[in-house]
């Protein structure tokens, strides 16, 4: 019983710190994106294994790397109307939070191409990482699983992982045979974005043949939020509960299926998604978003010879995005992006005592930019790498090391007009790139382990890094490119000491990466004139940069008695980052936050009461201006049911987010959108979850 006294204490401490120092203002705040956001789509009848799948094709109960995962009643509960809304909670996850539509994951400080977001381990080729207003096509109602590998992923997943990796599961293609119908549905009513949604899915098959169709949709109206003064345009606006153009109408389905067979599977989807938003920066403007997808996959196993398993997998995605003005219905730019994606991982005999994968990756997308905001041209992109893994048990623990050498090719068309001069002449860039990895983990004990990584990560200029050359209207400035501009490179050491024992756990993490170019867009100085305006000029340009961060997180049972338990549970995580070569901080990072919960069972029921706080982020680049600090109140309570003679199958749930109403604005929002909309209200939502 001694091992449970220090991580108990540590955990209390080390959460309830930065509270009682006062180091979270009482000045404001929404609620959380734990808070705010509740339930979705329920698992499939096949459900995923428990053992994390991103960046672990070996299956290993125990990784070196840094993940998280949200499955279950937790993501059913913590699940909001975008990625980035439902992974805000989790630790070293913050997200851009250009209003509540355009939400993507800002993983340690570092967003947008930095960040590969995946879908069943297959890129999402969509236009996210090139503007904040621009939302992942993803929705979280259809997940069966989240999972987030935080630092390098880019051994496996190529340059655009070196930050992390976001990979959103579900069972559109069946990788276990179906022997009988079953399914799920869900709905969900309320919050601050008074939203109306829900989902369903039908899976069935006879143990040779397995059938998925899922169904999703979701309306939303303007965000109310407490009162504030929204700032546009260096003028205050007049006072408002209600965050202006921030409504949303989204929905979406897939069609799938496999063939099962003896070593393995194989298996084809089709799905699709449409979004109509509005651009919180531009009142007078909606996006209407659309993606059309196809996926091949299929997995042989326990095969004889020098391979004992083959996977591999196949996508191709059609993409586009319009901006459209809402009093003409004229279409003033549309971002189109078509490609291909295929993946092939092969696991080799053991070597002695060595085990491993090897592996092929190649990426073909093009993408183009056409009317009057368009601050990009059309450019074609094509990748092709080769990587392998390999794993050593030995008396320090397991090692694994890895190597990734990619190739990347970057070519823009130039102008399309030469009687317009823009973009200039066409061009092209080729980039060699490497990355490798060395981690292990040892078992101290039962309970308590050690683990450690290093990666060396090499990363390409995008083609809005190289060849930008516009106003950028989300962030009403300026932006240049520098078709110049060499590979991104950074060191990354990540360290982490955890322990678990019969439910409750804790991990203390600490990690720091350092860039010798880091591609970053700067201020200038300069303005430039365009449509008769004056903008801020920014450009790309490679700096020097350092990341150091913490993380803590876990959950410990305080007291079990007859038929109830109460269990404490958090998460802390700062990032502290540094542009090397001016001194100052980088831009849009999140501060030092904490949540503590508190949860009650009994039974069916379920209680939970937390707060969520934020530090004043007070180091800013000058740029920039601090964000205050908030603490949140939040509260949950959901019951499971029976419906029919299946037994528990029903999950009821009632969120109250941000109870003292109190104002909050997200530190890693861009300046021209976090004066405009501030983080969720007071809200209420209700849902249920049925599974058959």
């Amino acid at each position: 019983m001694t091992s449970f006294a220090f991580p108990r204490h540590a955990l209390a401490v080390a959460l309830s710190l930065a509270f009682s120092s006062g180091a979270f203002a009482q000045s404001a705040t929404a609620a959380p994106a734990a808070a705010a956001a509740p339930a979705a789509a329920a698992s499939a009848p096949a459900t995923l294994e428990k053992v994390v799948v991103t960046g672990n094709p070996l299956g290993r109960s125990e990784v070196a790397a840094p993940v998280s995962v949200l499955s279950g009643d937790q993501l059913t509960l913590q699940r909001g109307s975008s990625i980035g809304e439902t992974l805000n909670g989790t630790p070293g996850v913050s997200s851009t939070y250009f209003g509540p539509n355009a939400n993507r994951p800002v993983i340690r400080g570092l967003d947008g191409d930095r960040v590969r977001m995946l879908s069943n381990a297959g890129g999402s080729l969509d236009a996210s990482s090139l503007s904040f207003d621009h939302a992942v096509p993803i929705d979280p109602l259809i997940a069966d699983r989240i999972e987030v590998l935080r630092g390098p992923g880019a051994l496996l997943y190529g340059g655009s992982a070196v930050g992390g990796v976001v990979n959103t599961l579900d069972n559109r293609i069946p990788s276990s045979p179906l022997t009988e119908l079953g399914g799920s549905a869900e709905v969900r009513l309320g919050g601050a974005d008074a939203e109306r949604g829900g989902a369903a899915l039908l899976e069935t098959g006879n143990g040779q043949f397995g059938l998925h169709v899922d169904a999703f949709g979701r309306k939303t109206s303007d965000l109310h939020v407490p009162r504030f003064t929204p700032r546009a345009e260096g003028e205050d606006l007049p006072e408002t509960k209600r965050v202006r153009a921030s409504a949303s109408d989204t929905h979406g389905g897939a069609v799938g299926g496999s063939v099962f067979f003896d070593h393995g599977y194989v298996g084809l989807s089709v799905d699709t998604y449409r979004s109509t938003y509005g651009a919180v920066a531009e009142p007078d403007v909606d996006i209407d978003m659309k993606r059309d997808h196809v996926g091949l996959a299929g997995e042989l196993k326990n095969l004889a010879g020098p391979f004992t398993g083959l996977r591999a997998s196949f996508n191709h995605t059609r993409y586009q995005h319009q901006e459209v003005d809402t009093t003409t219905g004229a279409i003033g730019t549309t971002f189109k992006t078509s490609g291909n994606e295929a993946r092939l991982e092969a696991t080799h005999a053991a070597l002695g005592p060595v085990q491993g994968v090897v592996g092929l990756q190649v990426e073909d997308f093009d993408f183009s930019a056409l009317g009057d905001e368009a601050f990009v041209p059309s450019t074609r992109t094509k990748r092709q790498a080769v990587f392998a893994l390999e794993e050593l048990p030995w008396t320090g623990g397991t090692l694994s090391a890895g190597l990734r050498l990619e190739h990347a090719r970057i070519t823009s068309d130039g102008d399309a007009d030469a009687a317009e001069p823009k973009f200039g002449a066409a061009d092209e860039r080729s980039f060699s790139l490497r990355s490798a990895s060395l981690g292990n983990v040892y078992k101290l004990t039962p309970q308590w382990s050690l683990s450690g990584s290093l990666s060396y990560t090499e990363r390409a200029p995008t083609s809005f890094e190289l060849y930008a050359n516009g106003v950028h209207a989300a962030t009403a400035a300026f932006e240049r490119g520098d078709a110049n501009l060499g590979v991104e490179r950074g060191n990354n050491i990540d360290v982490a000491l955890a322990w678990k024992d019969d439910g409750n756990e804790l991990r203390l993490g600490a990690f720091s990466t350092r860039f010798s170019r880091f591609i970053s867009l700067e201020a200038t100085g300069q303005s430039v004139s365009a449509d008769g305006e004056d903008f801020p000029e920014f450009a790309f340009r490679g700096v020097r940069a350092r990341l150091n961060g913490i993380e803590v997180n876990g959950k410990q049972r305080l007291l079990r008695r007859d038929g109830w338990t109460l269990g404490l549970d958090g998460k802390l995580d700062y990032t502290r980052a540094t542009n090397l070569d001016t001194g100052e901080a980088l831009p849009r990072v999140a501060p030092l936050r904490a949540l503590v919960g508190l949860g009650v069972e009994s039974g069916p029921w379920n209680a939970r009461l937390e707060v969520d706080g934020a530090a004043k982020q007070d180091r800013v680049p000058s740029t920039d201006v601090p964000t205050g600090g908030y603490a949140l109140v939040n509260a949950s309570l959901s019951r499971r049911f029976a419906v029919g003679s299946s037994g528990n199958n029903a999950l009821w749930f009632l969120k109250l987010g941000n109870l003292g109403d109190r104002l909050a604005y997200s530190a890693s929002t861009v300046q021209t959108v976090r004066d405009l909309s501030p983080l969720p209200g007071r809200s209420i939502k209700t849902g249920v979850r049925v599974s058959f």
